[in-house]
């Protein structure tokens, strides 16, 4: 390597630190700036993220739902066995134990607030006096 080769590379060595790209121009401290840039970086960022998270959803929802149409295709075919009897056991155990770990972590005084509600809440049919 020539020696104003390694002269050229330490000159250029710091220059991306202090200089910003356009990336960062825009948003470095954006809370500094006028009310409408604000408004306008907030909007193409809350539009750019809807964006985002619409096409991301459809690919899930696609994905999830055409896996569970080919599960269900290919255990009508016989090339899955479900044992039904173990997965509803399985179900319920796991709910009673979500249920458990639900009444353990939910505070006493609205628990006691709820079981009040819930045993008054009975429909009434009261009909109105003339004051006869």
């Amino acid at each position: 390597m020539k020696p104003e080769n390694v002269v050229d590379v330490l000159e250029n060595r710091g220059r991306g630190k202090s200089e910003k790209d356009w990336f960062q121009g825009i948003f470095s401290d954006i809370t500094k700036a006028s009310a409408a840039k604000q408004t306008i970086v907030g909007g193409i960022t809350g539009w750019g993220t809807g964006f985002v998270f619409t096409k991301v959803g459809k690919a899930a929802a696609t994905a999830v739902g055409g896996s569970l149409l080919l599960i269900q295709i290919a255990q009508h075919q016989g090339y899955i066995r479900i044992n039904w009897n173990q997965l509803n056991k399985d179900v319920e155990t796991t709910t009673e134990y979500v249920e458990k770990q639900v009444d353990k972590g939910f505070p006493r005084l609205l628990k006691q607030k709820m079981a009040v509600t819930s045993s008054d809440s009975k429909p009434r049919l009261e009909r109105p006096t003339s004051g006869v």
